[in-house]
């Protein structure tokens, strides 16, 4: 599928300013589409919407179809008097251009159960019905969800192999008694989910009504501790007990000299394949529903995939085996038809990577930073990019440019000053103008590459394990000039939609 020329900016909803210890789906994200209508941008990228796993990554949530809790706009849930009008009145403590996870999680998630109570007294008959409505809509995998969230809180968040075994293996009359013996829990995971999708449908249709685009994410893998695995567990490479054998990941690279040791269980494939993909199908089918184009996490995966034994502590001794290929994407497109999908095709390509990729038609992607390295054939430098891609400053992986440019070699910093044009004091707008230039179809710019932060304010560090996700921007630190510069360069490239140019 071909995208039209376009720009926006990658910023997930954590990183929106807000009274409440972390950005949400409120007041604030409605007035940052604003924004980015009023600098001209029709892309807004985010990262997976799914709830935080181990090291508060988005990429390790509960379950590959939930939302994420911490996003409920908790203003909204008082407006409509689920929640006592000084339930808000003492935010957590800290500072506000970090996420603090510790003070956060606590007191949001208590927030939340106090406006599930509000609404078991409170409620209309309207809002029930909308409530009933959707858990039955959504039970396929709402029911699941619910209960693993609540047999995970009951055993202290132990891995769920480790529970009682009629649990682990999913006997009916366990999960029976389970669920009647947690019903309130339940109760309390189906509202919140409910919450989360009534505020993402209508943040949303803001989005549409400012021609702004909203680009998802999809990790290629999920984590172990999930609703999915627990549920399927058919479908992945467990052993009778329930553990992972092999765990994803990939060998030594740019990021991480011992490689990244991700820990997400590796699926069976020929098990997805006897079933059509309908696991997948189902997961870019509710991934569609949220959002109107995907980014697919580690594409290269799918063509052939870094299997590490569950027993080695880092990703150094692994073996390369193939994926589903092309027969996965096949079963999607006849679910789906064509579907908008952007392929994250980065890192040491083999050919087979190189075949699906060209066999799917997917747009690949490019990273500005990584472009100064080499010489004048690499496949980075904007000369050199392809029409039908999607082009970087950089993504949530990488330092800022601000602090990519102070940790930049020599000869790094004399190519890019030559390809520049620039003497370097301002090479994240330097190199947002290059990717605005760009033959790609899409140009896409953090967040903080507009503000020109530094490496204190990167999202997250590949290979190490905490101490990421936390950046938070404030209002304060954008000026008209961010938006007006934004979209004169838009205006300049040819990147405004037609009824705008």
């Amino acid at each position: 599928m071909r995208f039209p020329r376009a720009s926006g900016v990658l910023l997930h909803p954590t990183c929106l300013p807000g009274p409440h210890g972390s950005g949400d789906l409120g007041a604030a994200a409605h007035h940052f589409i604003d924004w980015l209508a009023s600098a001209g941008q029709t892309l807004w990228q985010i990262l997976p919407l799914g709830g935080i796993g181990p090291g508060n990554s988005p990429y390790m949530s509960s379950s590959a179809f939930a939302g994420n809790l911490l996003l409920i706009d908790l203003c909204e849930l008082q407006q409509r008097g689920w929640l006592a009008t000084n339930a808000l009145a003492t935010p957590p403590a800290g500072n506000p251009q970090r996420v603090d996870f510790a003070s956060m999680v606590p007191w949001r998630m208590q927030r939340l159960a106090d406006a599930a109570a509000g609404f078991a007294e409170q409620a209309s008959a309207t809002e029930r019905a909308s409530l009933s409505v959707f858990c039955a809509e959504q039970a396929d995998w709402l029911d699941d969800y619910a209960l693993f969230m609540a047999l995970s809180e009951a055993s202290d968040w132990a891995d769920w192999c480790d529970w009682a075994p009629a649990l682990a293996t999913r006997q009916p009359q366990a999960l029976a008694a389970a669920a009647e013996q947690h019903a309130a829990r339940l109760h309390f995971f189906r509202f919140c989910q409910w919450c989360f999708f009534r505020q993402w449908a209508a943040l949303r249709a803001h989005a549409k009504s400012r021609g702004v685009r909203i680009v998802g994410d999809t990790p290629i893998f999920i984590a172990y501790q999930s609703a999915e695995v627990w549920a399927r567990q058919a479908l992945f490479e467990l052993d009778a007990q329930g553990r992972p054998t092999v765990v994803a990941g990939v060998p030594p690279d740019y990021f991480a000299a011992t490689g990244q040791r991700w820990g997400n269980p590796l699926y069976r494939w020929p098990a997805h394949a006897a079933e059509g993909y309908a696991w997948w199908v189902q997961r870019v089918r509710r991934t569609l529903a949220l959002v109107d184009i995907v980014r697919i996490d580690h594409f290269r995966g799918f063509a052939d995939y870094w299997e590490i034994p569950a027993s080695e502590p880092t990703a150094e001794h692994g073996r390369w085996l193939p994926g589903p290929g092309l027969a996965l994407f096949d079963a999607i497109k006849a679910a789906l038809g064509p579907v908008p999908l952007i392929a994250e095709d980065l890192g040491l390509l083999s050919p087979a990577v190189k075949d699906l990729m060209a066999a799917t038609g997917f747009p690949g992607m490019a990273i500005l930073q990584f472009g100064f390295a080499g010489d004048a054939t690499d496949p980075f430098l904007p000369h050199n990019h392809r029409q039908h891609s999607v082009v970087y400053t950089g993504t949530h992986d990488n330092d800022t440019s601000t602090g990519w440019w102070a940790s930049a070699t020599d000869r790094e910093r004399h190519h890019a000053r030559a390809y520049l044009a620039t003497d370097g004091h301002d090479i994240a707008w330097a190199l947002i103008r290059a990717a605005a230039a760009s033959v790609a179809d899409m140009t896409i710019h953090p967040m903080q590459d507009i503000l020109v932060l530094p490496t204190d304010c990167r999202m997250n560090l590949p290979g190490s394990p905490s101490g990421w996700w936390v950046w938070r921007f404030e209002w304060h630190q954008v000026h008209p000039w961010h938006a007006q510069r934004l979209g004169d360069l838009t205006r300049l490239f040819g990147r405004l939609p037609a009824s705008a140019a």
